[in-house]
């Protein structure tokens, strides 16, 4: 089998080389951060970064999206994200959204963790499989991201020869007033911008990945169960020497039998005999990247970044709703001076 391996990794450029690590933990990941070393970090995202600010996410039985969708009536949980149900069935989605609706929710310690990982110049990009647009909330730039799944920043018109494009506010008023939101060109449905079962991804996932994963020196793995194609295969891009770190409640993206028999593929292995850069910590996202911020010297940095930007969403949302209160009142006053003068 020794011998069998070998030449697999000699045929086809596969041998890991030298480790990286010195140990598979959370501490070896940090000095190795600390070491000067490590100047291209990429994070790859799912919906487990978002659940502490109070967004489901899609699988976990009982709390999950998938879990709670029966007052829709749909014939199975996913059609809700199908884009030919949802040309025929818009409904159900839309009244989703208003649910789920961006600007409602607090970006997490996980995605300040990200947004200072920029600050300090390590984050080449970050990949999320979020639509929720917390990323940005916290700090990060279009450049600085891949919304594999799209997002609610934009909209467009279903129509293929009309494609109109739609702003966050337009889309925002539409579905808050329980409206389906309809082109104003053409009449054809519109559609945030998020990639349905059924559509392609954004090209610049597929330019950007091809350009990304061979400089990066630390893969980080946040809340995603790597269940998804082809979102989940962007971790066998990395070179065989990066390390990867997985940020979650439990393992996964493990290696097929096949493929971590001869140490090679692209999935996780972190806890063969073969094992030499996969590192599982297993706890909730906002606590996995407060302890490795501890171990980086950066905890109070990152706690007084999430206190402080808090407060500042606080104050803008404070701000807002005395304006539309202002707003409400002027108008209430006004069709009041109108009755009487009519009177």
């Amino acid at each position: 089998m020794d011998f069998l391996r070998s030449l697999f990794s000699r045929t086809l450029g596969l041998s890991p080389g030298d480790k990286v690590l010195d140990e598979l933990t959370l501490d070896s990941v940090a000095r190795y951060i600390l070491s000067g070393k490590c100047k291209n970090i990429i994070c790859m995202v799912g919906a487990g970064i978002s659940t502490s600010a109070g967004i489901p996410d899609f699988r976990s039985p009982g709390t999950g999206l998938y879990a709670n969708l029966q007052k829709y009536n749909l014939p199975y949980p996913e059609a809700i994200f199908q884009i030919d149900y949802f040309k025929k069935h818009p409904e159900p989605f839309f009244a989703l959204a208003r649910e789920l609706y961006p600007g409602q929710f607090k970006p997490t310690v996980c995605h300040y963790f990200i947004k200072m990982l920029k600050d300090k110049g390590l984050l080449r990009r970050c990949y999320s499989q979020n639509i929720d647009t917390l990323e940005r909330v916290a700090g990060l730039e279009g450049e600085d991201l891949i919304e594999a799944h799209g997002t609610f920043h934009t909209s467009h018109c279903v129509s293929f020869l009309c494609r109109k494009e739609y702003s966050m506010d337009w889309m925002k008023n539409q579905i808050f007033s329980e409206e389906i939101p309809k082109c104003d060109s053409c009449g054809s449905l519109v559609k945030p911008d998020i990639v349905f079962f059924g559509e392609s991804l954004p090209s610049r996932f597929f330019t950007s990945m091809k350009a990304d994963f061979p400089q990066c020196d630390l893969l980080i793995i946040m809340g995603t169960s790597l269940q998804v194609q082809p979102f989940a295969s962007l971790v066998s891009r990395v070179s065989n020497r990066c390390p990867r770190l997985l940020i979650n409640m439990e393992k996964t993206g493990q290696s097929e039998f096949g493929m971590g028999l001869f140490s090679f593929g692209g999935g996780m292995d972190f806890d063969s005999d073969k094992a030499y850069r996969d590192v599982a910590h297993l706890s909730t996202c906002d606590d996995g990247c407060m302890t490795l911020a501890e171990l980086l010297g950066w905890k109070k940095e990152l706690e007084e970044m999430v206190k402080r930007e808090h407060a500042l969403i606080d104050s803008k949302d404070a701000k807002k709703t005395d304006k539309e209160a202002s707003q409400s009142s002027k108008s209430a006053v006004a069709e009041a001076e109108k009755t009487d003068k009519t009177e």
